[in-house]
């Protein structure tokens, strides 16, 4: 039994590391200009939780990571702005115009848009996000060193 022990230590340790990676949590790199001011262009390395999406407990003002609707194997970083049932109203083209629409998030979904509304693809590209897509929830902002701090829920209007 004895030369077992050590291979058994192993396979309890890889068992916790896949149990904390996917329903604790994890850690991610993100990089692209969708998240600005909030995140770097360059890349920033987040700390996620993923007990919020698994609970419930997300809110709008939240940044989460979320499987892209369309490149399935693809993380994306974006602002949760609305739940299922709620009333969302969006600029449908900020580029080229200011014209507006509204929408009711439907049952099962939430509406996502990176910080930058100039530069990023999200819900008012791709529609609502199924919940079922959410990976977790940025809690902390690791690196680089001078964004070093929590990501706190921004307010929303």
């Amino acid at each position: 039994m004895g030369e077992w022990s050590g291979f058994i230590s192993i396979l309890r340790s890889i068992c916790l590391l896949h149990a904390a990676h996917n329903y604790v949590g994890t850690f991610v790199l993100t990089h692209g200009p969708s998240m600005l001011p909030t995140l770097n262009v360059t890349g920033n390395l987040l700390l996620v939780e993923r007990i919020s999406t698994t609970t419930g407990k997300l809110k709008p003002g939240d940044v989460v990571i979320l499987q892209s609707p369309e490149s399935p194997r693809k993380i994306v970083c974006k602002r949760l702005i609305g739940m299922e049932g709620d009333e969302v109203t969006y600029v449908v083209d900020p580029k080229n115009s200011d014209r507006c629409e509204t929408i009711v998030v439907p049952k099962g979904h939430v509406w996502v848009e990176g910080d930058h509304i100039y530069a990023s693809k999200d819900s008012r590209n791709f529609g609502a996000v199924p919940y079922g897509l959410l990976k977790g929830r940025a809690v902390w902002t690791l690196l680089p060193r001078k964004d070093f701090g929590s990501l706190a829920r921004k307010p929303m209007q």
